[in-house]
């Protein structure tokens, strides 16, 4: 399975994500979006953003482990943040950097960032879903 991430000639060459990627392998896991909740469902980083995107890409990398994947096979991210505004950006870079760091990961991939008025509980400042392809 191999994931190439790439920004293509004619688009925008941002930093932090790849404009697209090419996966290939055999098995699609597409996963539940994940928010900041240990695994016993705790709440974790009660009111702060950076730390719950650390919680919910470190679920996404401990959901993968599960089927046999890692953070590695990841193809697309979408993330949807509670009441958005680019002043908020450092903070979703901040828990980004703090989960690869734990992960041991490049954290760059396609993405997709909305902004929404909620989420399914009123303590949770972000979700994130991920699709992956592994062998």
């Amino acid at each position: 399975m191999s994931v190439t991430l790439i920004n293509p000639e004619g688009l925008p060459k941002p930093e932090v994500y790849r404009q697209l990627s090419v996966a290939t392998g055999s098995r699609l896991v597409f996963l539940a979006g994940q928010v900041a909740r240990d695994a016993d469902g705790r709440p974790v980083g009660d009111g702060d953003l950076a730390a719950q995107v650390e919680q919910c890409y470190l679920n996404i990398a401990t959901a993968l482990a599960g089927v046999g994947g890692s953070f590695d096979d990841v193809a697309k991210l979408t993330v949807y943040v509670v009441d958005w505004n680019p002043e908020k950006m450092p903070l979703l870079g901040e828990g980004v950097s703090r989960a690869a760091e734990k992960l041991g990961v490049d954290p760059v991939k396609p993405i997709t960032l909305l902004g929404v008025a909620a989420l399914g509980e009123p303590d949770l400042l972000v979700e994130v879903e991920a699709t992956a392809v592994l062998e």
